[in-house]
């Protein structure tokens, strides 16, 4: 995976402005914050993102890929102001579950998500190396 940032940029905070890999793309659906059983434990946004991000783990576990593989994330949030005035939080968590790499990455507020008790959405798209085959071969 190589990070593009173009010459005279600054370099952002927490992401890239862009990622350039190859191997075997894995495309993982928005996942919100609740369990394996679809049932929310929490309703509080950090806890749904620490439970989104778990889920994002376990779909990339499915093709063999792991965080680092990570090269783009979209969020979704109901809320930008909660999303802010957390960040702090929602950083440590990020560092906890997926690393301190950066992917490429985009947040958008959305008026609502489909789950009424969702606070957030991630989707992530991940590049497992040609050197690690993907585990369904």
């Amino acid at each position: 995976m190589k990070v593009l940032q173009p010459a005279g940029w600054k370099a952002p905070r927490g992401y890239s402005n862009g990622v350039a890999a190859s191997g075997t793309t894995v495309f993982v659906a928005g996942q919100i914050g609740w369990n394996a059983q679809c049932e929310f434990d929490s309703d509080d946004f950090v806890e749904q993102v620490r439970q989104a991000l778990l889920n994002v783990r376990a779909v990339l576990a499915e093709a063999g890929a792991t965080p680092e593989h990570i090269t783009r994330m979209t969020w979704y949030v109901v809320d930008k102001r909660e999303y802010l005035a957390r960040g702090r939080e929602v950083g440590a968590v990020f560092r906890e579950l997926i690393g301190s790499y950066n992917a490429a990455m985009t947040a958008v507020q959305v008026s609502a998500l489909i789950e009424d008790r969702a606070k957030v959405e991630i989707e992530v798209t991940a590049v497992v190396p040609e050197d690690h085959p993907p585990r369904w071969v």
